[in-house]
């Protein structure tokens, strides 16, 4: 096994430093944990790791290469995510999942994996090129937010349990669930805001910051419903105009005019958070891209009915999008992508001419 690290992504590599090729010398000196297999040899080996991969892993180098990246693998591995890894592979595709994994000392840490194909100009894969992340906080994070979930679950049944002996009005309970969902997530979210003013690293807190988006749109969700005199139906049409007023203002982009032609769109209260995220995920994602460098413009928010389904389109007059960019996997794409799919919706990106539009589709609580 030849253990240099001249894996022929190009022919400029001189050696270990990378002299010559500036890629190879970039990919060696950052600091995301990086590796390259060659899936033409048997067992798909390691044949290049940087740096910042050692130092995650805790193995040297001469300890990784010729070896299956399964070395990272434990006893808590989740069996079903390194089949999707496999798969992906299998099929040549991309994959992203996130993975408990152990360093040499048997710690363990939450790796963001992201695989990828390499293919040469005939369009065969000649490698494979991973990325990892160290995302143990972030998990650690969800699984603390959980954890407050379930306890606010547990308090609910409790003063369920009280208010059931003397209310005789469903609303009134169910009202009192939303109203305390609703304080727990603000409360989440100003928790995180205080810890966010302790991070400097700019993309850290990007990331941040759109997780908090979501926690506020999960807890306008709670309050629209603790508001509504019918908790069991949830307005998506008056609460696309509120979250676009709200993203704005939350922006402080005032140079940016929302209009807005609705009607009511009454949908189920179980799907109302997932529906929520989704329409989140396309305003903020149209504030960003739609009206960047502090652009004005108009954001126009429609929502009519089609039969006995809802549809909802928020449209900028920005610059518009290159439809072959709509493939992209990134977060906000995959929880639009899943959500909508849970809740049986359907989602569109078209032109706005000029601008961008996105249009879903979802079916509307039976009478509405």
């Amino acid at each position: 096994m030849d253990q240099r690290d001249d894996w022929h992504l190009t022919d400029l590599v001189e050696h270990e430093t990378g002299r010559g090729d500036p890629f190879a010398a970039a990919v060696r000196a950052t600091q995301m944990p990086m590796i390259v297999t060659d899936p033409r040899q048997d067992d798909n080996p390691i044949i290049f790791c940087n740096e910042a991969f050692q130092k995650l892993s805790g193995y040297d180098r001469a300890e990784i290469i010729g070896t299956n990246c399964r070395f990272l693998q434990g006893p808590d591995t989740d069996r079903a995510k390194v089949a999707e890894v496999r798969n992906a592979i299998e099929a040549g595709t991309d994959v992203a999942v996130d993975l408990l994994n152990y360093r040499k000392d048997g710690s363990t840490f939450w790796n963001a994996l992201y695989v990828s194909p390499v293919r040469n100009k005939e369009g065969d894969i000649e490698f494979f090129f991973a990325s990892q992340l160290d995302v143990s906080d972030r998990v650690e994070a969800q699984e603390a937010i959980a954890r407050q979930k379930a306890e606010v679950e547990r308090e609910v049944e409790a003063r369920t349990a009280d208010l059931k002996a003397a209310l005789d009005d469903k609303t009134l309970l169910l009202h009192e669930v939303d109203h305390r969902v609703k304080n727990n997530l603000t409360m989440i979210g100003s928790l995180l805001r205080l810890q966010a003013r302790g991070i400097s690293d700019e993309s850290i807190l990007a990331r941040l910051d759109a997780m908090l988006e979501r926690v506020d749109a999960l807890a306008s969700v709670h309050r629209r419903l603790y508001q509504s005199d019918d908790v069991t139906r949830f307005d998506a049409g008056g609460f696309a105009v509120n979250l676009a007023n709200d993203v704005v203002a939350s922006s402080g982009r005032s140079e940016i005019d929302v209009k807005a032609d609705v009607v009511a769109l009454d949908i189920s209260s179980t799907n109302a958070s997932a529906l929520g995220l989704v329409l989140n995920e396309i305003v903020t994602n149209a504030v960003k891209h739609g009206f960047a460098d502090g652009r004005a413009g108009t954001l126009r928010v429609v929502a009519a009915r089609e039969g006995d389904r809802g549809v909802i389109s928020i449209a900028d007059d920005g610059p518009g999008f290159d439809p072959a960019a709509t493939s992209d996997e990134g977060l906000g794409r995959v929880l639009i992508t899943r959500l909508s799919r849970q809740i049986g919706a359907t989602v569109d990106w078209s032109s706005a001419e000029p601008g961008a539009r996105v249009t879903i589709s979802f079916a509307m609580e039976p009478g509405a």
